[in-house]
């Protein structure tokens, strides 16, 4: 079944990879808190304004397959550790902003209506969490965490988490992990 996947996935080539969250908001890529230096309680702020009204899942998932593209790999959770899911592992999420929707839900509804394979980006390190092992890191270290890391605590964390994603949203076709 892994070789099958992996030859499916060699053979696809065309993908889409979408990369969206609150550090949209600020127009300055993803690594936006960690080149600014941005302090946590101040980052956390962006979550209030985050409405992304034109957001549509059927029309990003009808246009990638459109083009023939054979999958999509979505961000659930960049470094800066806000989830794109109602995840009950964490308060920092998409859910608790104004727009309220889980949009891992709505992409991977529509990529099952579809026929496109949804695949899950999901960053293994935090700038946002204060039990992330940071010290170990090069980066995030501008973001005012104070407390001493609590390893354990974050694997749990990230275990429960990546659960959720892998048994709650139908099929996953893959997940590609970053982090340092």
């Amino acid at each position: 079944e892994n070789l099958e996947a992996r030859k499916w996935f060699q053979n696809a080539k065309f993908g889409m990879f979408v990369h969206w969250g609150v550090s949209s908001m600020l127009g300055n890529g993803e690594w936006v808190m960690n080149n600014r230096n941005i302090k946590v309680e101040d980052y956390k702020r962006l979550a209030n304004g985050f409405y992304p009204h034109d957001f549509d899942a059927q029309k990003w998932v009808a246009a990638a397959k459109g083009t023939g593209m054979q999958y999509i790999t979505l961000i659930t959770r960049h470094h800066d550790g806000f989830s794109m899911w109602d995840t009950k592992q964490s308060d920092w999420k998409i859910t608790n902003t104004p727009y309220g929707k889980d949009v891992v839900k709505q992409v991977a509804e529509e990529c099952q209506k579809q026929g496109i394979k949804l695949f899950f980006y999901y960053s293994l390190l935090d700038w946002y969490r204060s039990d992330y092992q940071y010290e170990t890191g090069k980066t995030g270290k501008g973001t005012s965490r104070s407390q001493k890391s609590d390893w354990p605590s974050y694997v749990n964390f990230m275990k429960a988490q990546l659960t959720e994603l892998l048994t709650q949203y139908g099929p996953v076709a893959g997940i590609w992990f970053d982090g340092h």
